[in-house]
C-alpha cells in the first residue's frame, strides 16, 4: 500500500481501527508482567481470537501484536533475538483474522528509555531499532505502519525516519498527552503535528491520553493544522480498581458520541486504546457510519518549530529576526573553543541572543580541520538543552546539515543551498526527509549575478527544483545576497530591488545577512541598522542580525512600526527595554541546565569567599527550587528540568570533596522501585534525579520489584521513605500489596506512589501516605513525609 492510497481511503470514508490488545489479553489471563508480544509464537490463537473480535465488530483496520516488539524494549524480557520472529508472526497472525477487506498495520511502540540528552539512549540506537522492527513487519505483508503511544517527539522521529527508509509507505503517528495538554517532553499537539507532518506522516493524531474527553481538546488544537489527516485512539478514561478488579469509566456508548465529535472537528481515523472492548469499537463503527470524511484543505503557513512551540513567519506582525553570533569566522576564541570541544561559549551565545530577542539561532561550527559534522550535532544536542527557539543549521558540507537536522527536536532552517547542481542534489533530499526549511543563495556556478533581475532567475531554479523534491515554495526563502558596500555600493541597491522582484514574481519568503553590509567600514552597527530598515521597506522577511546590536534591533522595531507591521507599537516600545546581557551567575547556569559551564562557576563563586555549604545552600538549591516552580507553572517542560537536575548535579560532585561527610546533611533516605510486573522506569528515574539534587538518599532498586525485596531494602537501609512506580493498570495493584505487607510488618517509613495510571484517589485507597504526579511534587512531598516522620 501506498500513502496516496491510505489518503485516497480517508478521502471517502471514515476508517476504524481496533481497540485496546492489551485490555483483552490481560482479561483472558495474561500475567502482569509478561512479555504480550510472545504471545504471538507460544499462545497464537490467543492473539487471533483479539483480532477477529475487533473484525466482527467493525473494525476495518487491526494492529499488530508487536507495540513493544523493538529489540529495545524486548531486551528487557531477554528477547532481543526473538525480535524478528515476533514481528513476523503478529502480522501472519493478525493477516490470517483480518481476510482480504480488513487492513493490517504493524505497530511500533516506544523503547521505554529517554533519548540523549534527556536520556543515555542514542538518537542512532533508537532509529536502528526501530527501522529493524518496521522492515520485519513490511516484509511479513504489513499494509501500514502505525507509530503509536510516543511521549517525546526526538523518538518518535526517529521511528518515523526509520519507517520512511522504506520508500512511500503509509504511516500513521500518534504521540500521547498529559492533562497539561502536552507531552511528557513538553510539545504541544500543534507543533507535533506540524513537525510530523512536515517530516512526511500520512496521518498525525494522539492515543492512550487518557479519555476521550480530554483527547478532544488535543484534537481541536491539531485540527488547526490544515491539510493533516488526523487520528484519534484515546483510552476508554481511566481505570477504576476498585474491588480489586479493573474497570473503565467510559461507556461504549459515550466512546461512540465522542467519536462522533471527533470526527467533526476534522478526524478521519478513529479506534480505541487502554480500556476499550469490541463492545467501544462496535458502537463506534456505528456512530460514525453515516458521516464523511471531513475536507481537510492545506492552510500553506510558513513555520518553524523547537521541541516545545512553534514559530510561525507570515509577513504579518513583528519581523522575527536569526542571531548570527555562533559562527567561528574571524572569532578566533570561539573557533578555539570549537575545536577543543569546549561548547560552553556557543551556549552563552546562544541564551544571550534568545534573551536579546531572536527568534532563530544561526549555528555555524565550520572550523578548519575539525570534523564539523561531529562537531554541529553536539552543538544543536547543547543549544537546545537551554534554550527553545528553532535553529538554522548553517553550512555547505551536506553531512554537517544532516547532523544538526537529525539531533534537532523540531523544524529546522537548511542555511544554505545555493543555485548549483551539486549543491541542489545533494541538500534537497536532507530538506524533503527531514521536513526542513529551505534558504537559498542567489548565486551559482557562474557566481553572484550583478542584476536583480539575474538573481531572480537564480531563486527561480532553486524554487522550481525544490519542488520537484516536494517541498513547497511557502518552507523556501531566498537570499538575495547582499555584498560589502565599501567594495560593491552599486551593488546595495540591487540587493534590495531583489528582495521586492523575487517576492513579486515567485510568491516566496525572503532572508539577508544584514551585517555583510558594512564589512571593512566604521561605525558598522549605523550602517547595519539603516540597510535593515531600507531592506524591510522592500519587504524583507527574515533578518540574519547581531541581536547583541542594540541600534540594529531598535531599527527593526522602528521599521516594523512605521511599515505596520507592529499595528499598536508594542513591540518597539519593549524594544526600549530589552535585557541586558550579564555574566552568567552559578544560579543561572542550573535554572538554565548549562552544565558546561558549571564546574568554572562553582570554582568561581569559591574563588569570591563563598564556602562550599554556601554554594549548594544559597545558590544551587534556590536554582533548583526555583526551576520547580516554572515547571508548575507551565515555563519550564521536563527537558529544561532534567538539564538543571543535572546540571546541578554536577555542582555537587564537585563540591562533595570540599565539604566533611559529617557536615553533609541528608533530608532523608528514599528507597524508590518500580513494582512487580513492571518494568517502565523512566518517570522513576526522573524523580530518582530530583531527590537525589534535593538532599536525598536514594536507594533506587531498578524494575520489576518483589514486595519483599522493597520492605528488605527499606529496613536496611533505615529507610524515611519508600517510593513506588507503576506504568501500568495491571501492575499498580500490586502498590497495594506493598503497603499492605509494610504496615504488617511494623515499618515506619512513609508510602508515596506515582506513576501514568495512578491518581490520588488510587493512594487513598490502598492506604498510601501521599500521591505525586510528577517529579517535582514527588520533591515537595518527600520533604513533607519526612517532617510528619521526625
Amino acid at each position: 500500500m501506498r500513502s496516496i492510497e491510505l489518503i485516497e481511503l480517508l478521502k471517502e470514508k471514515i476508517l476504524i481501527f481496533d481497540g485496546a490488545m492489551g485490555t483483552m489479553l490481560f482479561k483472558n489471563g495474561l500475567p502482569p508482567g509478561s512479555c504480550p508480544e510472545m504471545l504471538n509464537l507460544e499462545f497464537p490463537n490467543a492473539v487471533e481470537n483479539v483480532h477477529r473480535f475487533y473484525v466482527d465488530a467493525g473494525a476495518e483496520v487491526v494492529e499488530t501484536n508487536t507495540f513493544g516488539a523493538n529489540r529495545i524494549k524486548l531486551s528487557t524480557f531477554g528477547l532481543a533475538h526473538k525480535a524478528k520472529d515476533i514481528n513476523h508472526r503478529a502480522v501472519e497472525i493478525a493477516r490470517k483474522a483480518a481476510g482480504t477487506k480488513v487492513l493490517v498495520a504493524g505497530s511500533i511502540g516506544p523503547t521505554g528509555k529517554l533519548i540523549f540528552p534527556l536520556g543515555d539512549l542514542s538518537f542512532e540506537e533508537a532509529y536502528t531499532a526501530f527501522k529493524e522492527q518496521a522492515g520485519y513487519l513490511l516484509e511479513a505483508g504489513a499494509d501500514l505502519i502505525i507509530i503509536e503511544t510516543m511521549s517525546d517527539l526526538q523518538e518518535m522521529r526517529a521511528a518515523l525516519l526509520a519507517v520512511k527508509e522504506f520508500g512511500d509507505v503509509p504511516v500513521i503517528c500518534q504521540m500521547t498527552f498529559e492533562k497539561s495538554g502536552r507531552t511528557l517532553t513538553g510539545t504541544d499537539p500543534e507543533t507535533a503535528a506540524r513537525v510530523l507532518s512536515a517530516m512526511g506522516a500520512t496521518v498525525v493524531g494522539l492515543n492512550c491520553s487518557l479519555g476521550p474527553e480530554e483527547a478532544i481538546e488535543i484534537i481541536k488544537k491539531m485540527a488547526k493544522v490544515g491539510g493533516v489527516y488526523l487520528s484519534a485512539q484515546p483510552n476508554a478514561g481511566l481505570p477504576d480498581t476498585k474491588g480489586g478488579a479493573e474497570s473503565y469509566a467510559v461507556t461504549p456508548e459515550d466512546m461512540a458520541k465522542y467519536a462522533r465529535e471527533m470526527v467533526r472537528l476534522g478526524v478521519s481515523v478513529v479506534g480505541g486504546c487502554c480500556g476499550t472492548t469490541p463492545e467501544h469499537i462496535k458502537a463506534i463503527s456505528e456512530a460514525v457510519s453515516d458521516l464523511r470524511p471531513p475536507l481537510r484543505f492545506p492552510d500553506g503557513r510558513c513555520f518553524l518549530a523547537c521541541r516545545t512551540r512553534t514559530l510561525y513567519i507570515e509577513g504579518r506582525g513583528p519581523t522575527p529576526f536569526v542571531g548570527e553570533r555562533i559562527n567561528p569566522t574571524a572569532r578566533k576564541k570561539l573557533a578555539e573553543s570549537i575545536k577543543n570541544g569546549d561548547f560552553g561559549p556557543v551556549i552563552r551565545e546562544a541564551e544571550e541572543q534568545v534573551r536579546a530577542g531572536a527568534s532563530i539561532i544561526d549555528v555555524n561550527v565550520g572550523v578548519p580541520g575539525l570534523d564539523e559534522a561531529s562537531a554541529m550535532a553536539r552543538a544543536v544536542e547543547s543549544i537546545q538543552r537551554t534554550v527553545d527557539v528553532p535553529l538554522s543549521i548553517d553550512s555547505s558540507n551536506p553531512e554537517a546539515i544532516e547532523a544538526g537536522l537529525k539531533y534537532f527536536c523540531g523544524r529546522a532552517i537548511i542555511n544554505s543551498v545555493d543555485g548549483s547542481k551539486d549543491k541542489l542534489e545533494k541538500i534537497l533530499p536532507l530538506a524533503r526527509r527531514y521536513g526542513a526549511a529551505l534558504i537559498g543563495l542567489t548565486l551559482d556556478e557562474s557566481g553572484i549575478p550583478e542584476s536583480a533581475e539575474k538573481r531572480l532567475k537564480v531563486a527561480q531554479k532553486i524554487v522550481e527544483c525544490a519542488e520537484k523534491y516536494g517541498i513547497d515554495r511557502n518552507f523556501i526563502f531566498i537570499d538575495c545576497l547582499c555584498l560589502a558596500a565599501g567594495v560593491h555600493q552599486n551593488q546595495t541597491l540591487e540587493t534590495l530591488k531583489a528582495i521586492s522582484l523575487i517576492k513579486k514574481e515567485l510568491g516566496v519568503k525572503t532572508t539577508l545577512g544584514i551585517s555583510n553590509i558594512s564589512h571593512g567600514l566604521p561605525f558598522r552597527k549605523t550602517l547595519n541598522a539603516a540597510f535593515l530598515s531600507m531592506a524591510i521597506k522592500e519587504g524583507l522577511d527574515l533578518p540574519i542580525i547581531d541581536p547583541l546590536s542594540e541600534e540594529v534591533v531598535y531599527a527593526l522595531r522602528a521599521s516594523d512600526l512605521l511599515t505596520g507591521r507592529d499595528e499598536r507599537g508594542e513591540y518597539y516600545v519593549f524594544s526600549g527595554r530589552l535585557e541586558k546581557t550579564s555574566e552568567t551567575t552559578l544560579k543561572d547556569a542550573v535554572i538554565n541546565g548549562n552544565a558546561e559551564n558549571i564546574k568554572a562557576l562553582v570554582d568561581l563563586a569559591l574563588k569570591n569567599g563563598n564556602s562550599p555549604l554556601d554554594v549548594i545552600n544559597e545558590m544551587v538549591i534556590p536554582a533548583l527550587e526555583e526551576v520547580g516552580k516554572k515547571y508548575e507553572t507551565g515555563e519550564f517542560f521536563l527537558p529544561q528540568l532534567i538539564a538543571a537536575a543535572e546540571a546541578a548535579e554536577m555542582a555537587f560532585s564537585h563540591l562533595r570533596p570540599l565539604i566533611g561527610a559529617e557536615k553533609q546533611k541528608s533530608h532523608g533516605t528514599v528507597v524508590l522501585a518500580t513494582v512487580r510486573g513492571d518494568i517502565h522506569d523512566i518517570g522513576k528515574n526522573i524523580v530518582k534525579l530530583m531527590l537525589s539534587n534535593n538532599g536525598f538518599h536514594v536507594v533506587d532498586l531498578g524494575v520489576d520489584v518483589p514486595e519483599e525485596k522493597i520492605i528488605e531494602a527499606a529496613v536496611s537501609s533505615n529507610a524515611d521513605i519508600i517510593g513506588l512506580s507503576a506504568l501500568m493498570t495491571t501492575t499498580m495493584v500490586r502498590m497495594k500489596d506493598v503497603v499492605d505487607l509494610a504496615k504488617s510488618r511494623g515499618i515506619p517509613a512513609k508510602i508515596m506512589v506515582g506513576g501514568a495510571v495512578v491518581t490520588e484517589e488510587f493512594a487513598k485507597m490502598i492506604g498510601a501516605d501521599g500521591y505525586a504526579p510528577d517529579a517535582v511534587s514527588a520533591v515537595y512531598l518527600a520533604k513533607k513525609l519526612v517532617k510528619l516522620s521526625r
